[in-house]
């Protein structure tokens, strides 16, 4: 099979494995910075609404959220209200139409290593293959994560700022607005995309003044890129305003009449721009403390091989190398000046592209909390480099099982039994049985992943659902909880449901209740609560690779 076709089977295995849908529950963040919040706001329905998009809070742009799962959801909900479909609003939509369209945006990156694969002496379709059939690709990009977007407009930026033509020749810069636009849509969706953009704006930037002879044209260049980034900000921090606060027309029809210095102390005070917001809370060691802290070589040592292994180590030697010539070449101009070092901002091929991928690592690398998403948008410079001058050919192998088996672990082990456990009881809160006699359902949920409540489909009017949340709870805690439900008779016609790991099935146990039924959805696996190994080797290993839903009964002794 050729490299074509190889990729075209891997771009149908992402679209196909996204409809199924993936069962892997990566991070909480893929449903709650927004999937859940505009599932609230358009389609009516009883979510989480996360810290960082309240009012008193607000650390992250609706903007993004609006424009992915939004409109999404807006289609669904108007396909509905028009019965064109007439159940379109159900736990698999609103799981899937999200993810969907993020994988239709994940083919930004196929297009862009196509054009920049030759630039940077890479083999294009090899390239095509090794991005394609990477987990990272298939998984995390395929996700609503803010870190996907990142990547995304990461992606777009170094096909902008690229000085060569698919044909190795000399391109005209003509990007300045475009990339003053993407450089602060980058910033607003995250301020970490700052580190990301550094590189690729001093490549362009090296380009464009050596490639000027007159600096009234450099200075053109750099005024459209402020002036189209200061109106696209403009726009965010309008969009932000209006979410956020109770500025709308009225309020500035009411202030117009205003002295011009009124009106901007007011616009000053309702003014918000969250990606300040997000930077004043997250350069607070204490505040990154309560996410978890991380020892600072986390990224290099652990994440970086968890997200790209052998590429991962590929990139290290070759920058080692590479610095190690560097000095070499400091040493020798010491001694006798031939002119700047050989490491130019603009030097063309690997240099450039180690940079790309190892300065956005270092700045990442100077917070205490670091997660292995947060270096997604790395694999595109990781690919080119490793396919230039055939790198990663030799460890085919090795690459291929690695992905397998990231596949496997994230896309349907981890965490993987919450989705399937939510789409069942949807499928049980909506029955015929349940609306003809309508009953109190009580969900609680203990030592899984936050659950997305937006899949659970229940309007904000509705209230005859409970959902708990008890997290990582004590076994004290957690048995106190579950003996006070069963033993509550106040609601004659309620049904509590308890979802917990098969890890802690024994504990359930010890807690003196009854159970009417049990459910296991397989599989399930949660690192925080990891199976045993003894008894994976038993008969029941499949307990401790799955999810329990538990009826719970009444205690009648307390009648």
């Amino acid at each position: 099979m050729g490299a074509k076709e190889l990729w075209a089977l891997l771009a149908a295995l992402r679209a196909g494995w996204c409809l199924l849908p993936q069962a892997g529950y990566l991070h909480p963040d893929e449903f709650f910075q927004s999937p859940e919040v505009m599932a609230g706001d358009i389609l009516n329905l009883q979510v989480y609404y996360p810290w960082e998009f309240l009012s008193s809070s607000p650390c992250r742009t609706v903007v993004f959220p609006l424009m992915t799962s939004g409109i999404t959801y807006w289609v669904i909900k108007s396909l509905q209200q028009l019965d064109i479909c007439s159940s379109c609003i159900n736990s698999y939509t609103l799981l899937v139409s999200p993810r969907l369209l993020f994988t239709v945006f994940s083919f930004i990156l196929d297009y862009s290593v196509y054009r920049l694969a030759p630039s940077w002496e890479a083999d294009r379709w090899k390239a095509l293959v090794l991005l394609a059939g990477s987990y990272v690709t298939l998984v995390f990009y395929t996700r609503t994560f803010t870190n996907t977007l990142e990547g995304l407009l990461f992606a777009l930026l170094m096909v902008l700022v690229s000085s060569r033509k698919p044909d190795s020749s000399l391109a005209e810069p003509t990007s300045s607005p475009l990339i003053g636009i993407v450089t602060t849509a980058g910033f607003f969706n995250r301020p970490t995309f700052l580190a990301f953009a550094l590189m690729p704006l001093l490549y362009w930037a090296g380009f464009i003044v050596d490639s000027q002879r007159s600096i009234k044209t450099v200075i053109n260049h750099f005024l459209k890129l402020v002036l189209c980034a200061c109106f696209t900000a403009i726009v965010f921090i309008t969009a932000d305003t209006f979410y956020f606060t109770s500025v709308g027309l009225d309020n500035l029809y009411n202030i117009k009449n205003n002295s011009l210095v009124d009106v901007i102390g007011r616009l000053n005070e309702k003014i918000i721009v969250t990606p300040f917001n997000f930077l004043s809370y997250n350069l607070n060691p204490h505040n990154l403390a309560l996410h978890g802290s991380h020892p600072r070589v986390t990224h290099f040592t652990v994440n970086g091989m968890m997200l790209f292994g052998i590429l991962h180590v590929l990139a290290i030697g070759a920058g080692c190398k590479m610095l190690k010539q560097y000095i070499c070449q400091l040493i020798r101009v010491k001694s006798y000046y031939h002119g700047s070092p050989g490491l130019l901002v603009h030097s063309k091929g690997k240099p450039t592209l180690l940079l790309f991928y190892f300065v956005p690592l270092a700045f990442l690398s100077l917070f205490s909390h670091q997660e292995p998403r947060f270096l997604i948008p790395l694999i595109l410079p990781l690919v080119l480099f490793s396919t230039s001058q055939n790198r990663a050919m030799k460890w085919k192998y090795v690459i291929v099982i690695f992905n397998m088996l990231g596949a496997l672990l994230f896309g349907c082990l981890h965490q993987g039994g919450l989705i399937p456990c939510l789409f069942r009881l949807e499928q049980l809160v909506h029955s015929s049985e349940s609306s003809n006699h309508p009953r109190h359902y009580t969900l609680l949920f203990a030592h899984t992943y936050m659950p997305p409540r937006s899949l659970l489909n229940i309007k904000k009017r509705d209230t005859h659902i409970e959902v708990i949340d008890m997290a990582g709870s004590e076994e004290e805690t957690l048995c106190q909880t579950v003996e006070q439900r069963a033993n509550d008779f106040t609601c004659n016609d309620c049904q509590i449901f308890v979802v917990i790991p098969g890890t802690i099935r024994a504990t359930i146990t010890k807690c003196g209740v009854s159970f009417l039924n049990e459910t296991l959805i397989f599989p399930h696996l949660s690192m925080e609560d990891p199976p045993h190994i003894p008894f994976l080797l038993s008969r029941n290993w499949r307990s401790q690779l799955g999810l329990y839903i538990l009826q719970l009964g009444r205690n009648q002794q307390s009648l």
